[in-house]
C-alpha cells in the first residue's frame, strides 16, 4: 500500500504542483486551511505532512504542528515545512514548533522528493527495535524506547529528529562530523540535497535541552570548521561551565 502524504497549502495551484510531483509512488491528499490539519490526520492517519507556514484565515502552519504533536497517536508524524521565508529565524521557528525539515520555495520537483523519502526512510529507521537500547558516554545515557536522554542533573524527551542526533553520535563517541556527513548519515539525505542549517538549528535545540550552559556546551560540542561531536563528558568539565 502507498503510504500517505497530507499537503497543507492555502495555494491550491502549489499544492497540486507537489502533488503531480509525488504521484503515484505516494498517495497524496490536499488541504488548503491549516485549521483543518488536525482533523485531517485524525480521519486518515498521514505517514508525513507537508505544510505551509502562512495562511490567510490566520492560524500558521507553526500552530497547526503543534497542535498535531500534542496529540498523543499523531506526535511521530514527520514535518517538512515549505515556504517563501529563508532566513535562519524562520527555521529556527519551524523546527521549535515541531518541525523536521524545511524547503524554500521555489524548489524542484526533484528536490522535494528527495526530501519526502529521506524523512519517510529517517521514520522507518527509528521504528525498527534498537540493537542496543541504552547508550553510555560519560555522563549522557540515551534511551533507545524512550527516547529520553539523562545527563548528571536532568532528564529530558528528544524529538524523533533529535533522538537520531544524538543516537548517531552517541554511537561514535569523540568522533567529529561535518554537517554534511551528519545530514547524509543521519538525514539520510544525498549529497548537496540537505541544508546545513537544518544541523545548526537541531544542534541548538538539543542544547537548551541538555547543556548545563548552552552558550559553553560540553554534551554536544562544535570543532571549529570541522563538525560535531559527543565526547566522553566528565563531572570537572560539568564544574568548569558551571562555577562561576
Amino acid at each position: 500500500m502507498a503510504q500517505d502524504i497530507l499537503i497543507v497549502d492555502d495555494d491550491r495551484q502549489v499544492a497540486e504542483a507537489m502533488q503531480r510531483a509525488l504521484e503515484p509512488e505516494f498517495e497524496v491528499r490536499i488541504i488548503t486551511e491549516a485549521n483543518q490539519t488536525l482533523e485531517a490526520c485524525q480521519t486518515k492517519r498521514p505517514d508525513l505532512i507537508i505544510m505551509d507556514i502562512t495562511f490567510p484565515e490566520g492560524r500558521s502552519g507553526l500552530e497547526a504542528t503543534q497542535t498535531v504533536r500534542k496529540t498523543e497517536a499523531l506526535t511521530d508524524i514527520p514535518v517538512l515545512y515549505v515556504s517563501g521565508w529563508d532566513e535562519i529565524e524562520d527555521k529556527e521557528d519551524s523546527f521549535a514548533s515541531g518541525g523536521d525539515d524545511f524547503l524554500s520555495k521555489p524548489f524542484q520537483q526533484r528536490e522535494l522528493q528527495l526530501k519526502v523519502k529521506a524523512l519517510l526512510r529517517r521514520v522507518a529507521r527509528t521504528k525498527k527495535p534498537p540493537v542496543v537500547e541504552v547508550l553510555h558516554v560519560g555522563l549522557l545515557e540515551l534511551n533507545a524506547r524512550s527516547f529520553e536522554i539523562t545527563t548528571d542533573s536532568k532528564k529530558v524527551l528528544l524529538t524523533p529528529v533529535e533522538f537520531e542526533l544524538m543516537r548517531f553520535l552517541m554511537s561514535n563517541p569523540d568522533e567529529v562530523f561535518s554537517a554534511d556527513q551528519l545530514l547524509q548519515r543521519v538525514w539520510g539525505y544525498p549529497p548537496g540535497i540537505g541544508m546545513p542549517d537544518l544541523v545548526r538549528v537541531h544542534v541548538k535545540n538539543v542544547r537548551e535541552k541538555i547543556e548545563p550552559n548552552p552558550r559553553k556546551p560540553i554534551f554536544l560540542r562544535n570543532v571549529l570548521r570541522r563538525g560535531y561531536m559527543v565526547p566522553t563528558t566528565t563531572t570537572e568539565d560539568v564544574e568548569r561551565v558551571t562555577s562561576g
